[in-house]
């Protein structure tokens, strides 16, 4: 059993209005307080879908709870980011993780608002874009639109793949890992690939011409009239 099924699998005790509280209050703390891959949020989605299997829960509202929380949570930490971003970027907390948040901040300014949306689908990113949408001065409705997206489709996906799953939830949440470190990788990769293309057309734009390219045509003497 992982350390995160430790953490959250109390979940499953609880009914209504404290389960309810408990997701939510996970999904919301994702991106508002910048701990993404330490809060399970993910993790506890799928066990709110769980609950609602085992009649401890209503479906309808837990999704609903799920996807208001998610989307509250990323304006919450796209604010936070717009002020503070930077210094809590670089802060010792995420000192280990310079690479990956370097990796997302390239994707950000390369698709703007798409970046915003995948990145609710990877738990890093998840965690830290909206932060990183609100320092980089993205107008809020426009944040707003792929994050409100991107939240519907998070939430209620793994909302219902967690009922779906039943008792069989283990299973399920050892491959959303999976996918999620799939695309975070992706990511990482095709930004590398991006920047390395980048500096080579600028080396070549910026390379010295040859002499011969560099020389000034001889000018055509007017011919003589006759």
């Amino acid at each position: 059993m992982s350390v995160t099924s430790t953490i959250v699998e109390p979940v499953l005790n609880f009914s209504g209005i404290p389960a309810y509280a408990l997701v939510g209050g996970l999904a919301f703390g994702e991106a508002a307080v910048f701990c993404g891959f330490l809060l399970p949020g993910e993790t506890a989605v799928i066990l709110g879908g769980v609950l609602a299997y085992r009649h401890s829960v209503s479906l309808t509202v837990m999704a609903m709870v799920v996807v208001a929380a998610a989307i509250t949570g990323d304006s919450v930490g796209y604010e936070v980011g717009k002020r503070y971003g930077h210094r809590v970027l670089g802060s010792r907390v995420f000192a280990k993780h310079q690479n990956a948040i370097a990796g997302g901040q390239h994707f950000l300014h390369r698709y703007g608002g798409r970046a915003v949306f995948l990145g609710r689908f990877t738990a890093f990113l998840r965690a830290v874009m909206p932060g990183m949408a609100g320092a980089a001065q993205m107008p809020y409705r426009k944040f707003l639109l792929f994050n409100a997206l991107g939240g519907l489709i998070w939430g209620l996906g793994f909302t219902l793949l967690g009922y779906l799953a039943g008792a069989s939830y283990h299973r399920l949440e050892d491959y959303a890992g999976k996918v999620s470190q799939a695309i975070l990788v992706a990511v990482i990769v095709g930004v590398a690939v991006f920047a390395l293309r980048r500096h080579r057309a600028r080396s070549r734009l910026t390379a010295p011409l040859p002499a011969h390219e560099t020389t000034a045509p001889d000018a055509v003497a007017p011919q003589a009239e006759g």
